[in-house]
């Protein structure tokens, strides 16, 4: 596959609120003749558009997949749909989703979302990755060369998705750096369509580790999709502290930066980070951010996250950590018993404040962080995708 091109699926259905074969945005289409006839018309609905700022009931027509009118006179169909009190879109880009399974896929198509990218932890495997979708997704995917993955595969770590070994608690040699920086570069070669990164989970990579893996993705014109190394209140490892690191990296080495959920590393300081992002943008540097609207995260409980010292830095105690196979909160006891053990965790950390201001920010985007559909005592991300927490093309 081209770099910087996603892999295209055959959507099998269309969602009536949203236009999910949109995959072609063409709002500037003029009027048909009256006598057109069209393969499929979306008829009263209320037509969005954030690129042209259209946002008028309109009747759309389209044939051979694409918007051929856009009018707020009637149009002839084939077949018709009428969406009166719906909205119609473009389709969906989630940039942040983890669950890149058939099932999460299917209940995307339905919320409209024809584009399902992983792009914070992504993949060691970029050529694998895409060989296991490719002809079988129901919606368009793509993929991240991983720096968490890839350094567990340096590092031998024993870990599954995140590492809980040396590649979460050791420094790499100049050998072993050597050789994750060859892994990355064979990533794009192959496909990758970003960086992703995760500091907080790889904490013992020391700041240069971090700087080389942006030069990489510059070399590649590829955007670098951090998880912040710290996410607390107490100086010096907070937010912002980590936001500064990775905002240096991008201003010396040229890399597009992206944070990921800005609530869940910036806490109750979410707004000054959004202010940094914003001075950023000001200032010329390629730097954008996301969230998504909830006021707890998710992570495994035997992760970096957990190391010693959790509790002060993010403010919290083991009652706000909830075991989701039980739904039960944590006390000490159980905390270390389920941390032996491994598992999914939801964090209860994020003051709704700073949710209700990182939603409401303009320049914030909006993605799920969802992840694979496992059944109801998860995080809301893992139980079903939601259609308000999708950026639009």
């Amino acid at each position: 596959m081209r770099r910087g091109s996603f892999r295209r699926a055959r959507i099998a259905a269309i969602a009536i609120v949203f236009a999910s074969i949109v995959l072609t945005c063409a709002v500037g289409a003029g009027l048909a003749a009256d006598d057109e006839k069209y393969d499929v018309v979306i008829a009263n609905g209320r037509v969005m558009d954030p690129e042209s700022g259209l946002d008028a009931v309109r009747n759309v027509g389209i044939s051979d997949g694409k918007i051929r009118a856009i009018s707020s006179n009637s149009l002839q169909g084939k077949t018709t749909m009428d969406a009166k009190g719906l909205v119609v879109a473009p389709g969906f880009i989630d940039l942040h989703e983890h669950g890149q399974q058939p099932r999460n896929y299917q209940f995307q198509a339905h919320d409209g979302v024809t584009t399902s990218l992983e792009l914070e932890v992504g993949t060691s495997d970029v050529a694998g990755w895409y060989a296991e979708r490719e002809g079988k997704a129901l919606i368009n995917f793509g993929v991240s060369i991983g720096h968490i993955p890839v350094r567990m595969k340096v590092m031998h770590d024993p870990g599954g998705m995140l590492p809980t070994g040396d590649a979460a608690h050791r420094a790499a040699t100049p050998e072993e750096l050597a050789e994750i920086g060859a892994e990355m570069e064979k990533g794009f070669r192959q496909g990758a369509l970003a960086e992703g990164m995760g500091v907080n989970y790889t904490a013992a990579a020391s700041h240069w580790e971090i700087v080389e893996m942006f030069r990489i993705a510059a070399r590649h014109g590829a955007s670098v999709h951090v998880h912040l190394r710290y996410a607390g209140l107490k100086e010096p490892t907070t937010g912002l502290a980590a936001l500064e690191e990775v905002l240096a990296a991008a201003a010396a080495t040229g890399a597009p930066l992206h944070v990921v959920h800005i609530t869940s590393m910036g806490l109750k300081f979410t707004p000054e980070l959004i202010s940094m992002v914003e001075g950023a943008q000001r200032h010329g540097l390629d730097v954008t951010t996301e969230c998504y609207p909830y006021t707890a995260g998710s992570t495994e409980l035997q992760s970096a996250i957990f190391d010693p010292g959790w509790q002060e830095s993010l403010g919290i105690t083991y009652k706000d950590v909830q075991w989701t196979e039980t739904g039960e909160r944590l006390t000490a006891e159980t905390f270390e018993k389920y941390r032996k053990k491994g598992g999914v965790v939801v964090i209860h950390s994020i003051p709704e404040d700073a949710a209700r201001t990182a939603v409401a920010n303009p320049i914030v985007m909006i993605a799920s962080d969802g992840m694979r559909i496992t059944g109801s005592k998860v995080h809301p991300r893992g139980t079903r995708n939601i259609f308000e927490a999708w950026t639009l093309c």
